[in-house]
């Protein structure tokens, strides 16, 4: 498998080692969604492979949450990210300069979009945002795309109410990330919370990608127990981005290594990618344009 990373890298890097003396070491960091050590395992893959392809030593960062990569990308101490939009566009905000989207994630189908999933436990009694009345609601993240920014901003257009405890909900808590977000629902800590999924494939899967796909397989849910109550309207997946002021050279290296992932090792791709894919395809800032903007009108 190792000449095909580096025969996917060929016409970028002509030898191992090539980019050592324009970088000393290659970091990328891994959004929060899981455990870290689980985090660490999926994309272990990813950091062999880009160390054969750059010839320098490259390590793999978890923070333990969204915020930690983000600020590593704006202070240049990561070079390659999976990021969500929103986190994307918290980057994009603060400095325009500081990365480029490049790839993005395809579905089984084509297409390059998610769904944030409301879900409760089946024996709840809880089958739509109705029932949620006055009950617990869990978010992830606040810089989740699909565990904060966009229910925080559709979920209140059908209820008529606020996101405030109180208001609709009894109480509005942040779990920390999906995993939690899932183990709580689960749990019974929260009647109900949102996570990222496709939306493709079969629920007792986990669907065929995202969080719950990443929990069924890690043992720690059987979706059986569990049931859809609400579901966002589609979100542009969020992109791979690079350090914009590395070497032109370093950047289309790994560009060619990521697009390239899916056909020389479907299972290291289905580790980076969450699950089931067509693996990735190139994609640009324009395609983030509303989440930005989304973003901004949440802040004010």
């Amino acid at each position: 498998m190792k000449q095909v990373i580096c025969a996917l890298v060929a016409t970028t890097a002509l030898t191992s080692g090539a980019f050592a003396q324009e970088i000393s070491e290659f970091r990328i960091g891994i959004l929060g969604g899981e455990n870290a050590q689980d985090r660490l395992n999926s994309n272990e893959c990813l950091r062999a492979y880009t160390e054969e392809a750059l010839g320098v030593p490259t390590k793999l960062f978890a923070p333990a949450d969204y915020n930690g990569v983000i600020q590593g990308l704006l202070g240049g101490t990561l070079d390659m990210a999976w990021l969500g939009a929103s986190s994307y566009a918290a980057v994009h905000i603060q400095d325009p300069q500081a990365v480029e989207p490049v790839l993005v994630k395809i579905n089984l189908d084509g297409s390059y979009g998610y769904h944030s999933i409301g879900f409760a436990r089946k024996d709840s009694g809880i089958a739509s945002l109705d029932d949620m009345q006055g009950k617990v609601f869990g978010f992830g993240d606040p810089n989740s795309t699909s565990g904060y920014l966009i229910p925080s901003i559709e979920i209140p257009q059908e209820t008529g109410k606020t996101m405030n405890s109180g208001d609709y909900f009894g109480e509005v808590k942040f779990t920390g990330g999906h995993e939690q977000t899932i183990v709580a629902v689960n749990n019974g800590d929260v009647n109900a919370g949102v996570t990222w999924a496709d939306g493709q494939g079969n629920w007792e899967d986990g669907y065929n990608s995202g969080a719950l796909r990443k929990a069924v397989d890690a043992g720690l849910v059987d979706m059986n127990d569990l049931v859809e109550i609400w579901r966002s309207n589609p979100i542009p997946e969020g992109p791979i981005v690079l350090r914009s002021s590395m070497p032109a050279e370093v950047k289309a290296t790994m560009t060619a290594l990521v697009d390239g992932l899916y056909e020389a090792d479907a299972d290291c791709a289905y580790g980076v990618a969450a699950g089931e894919s067509l693996g990735f395809d190139p994609i640009t800032h324009d395609a983030y344009v509303s989440i930005v903007e989304a973003r901004k009108a949440k802040a004010n």
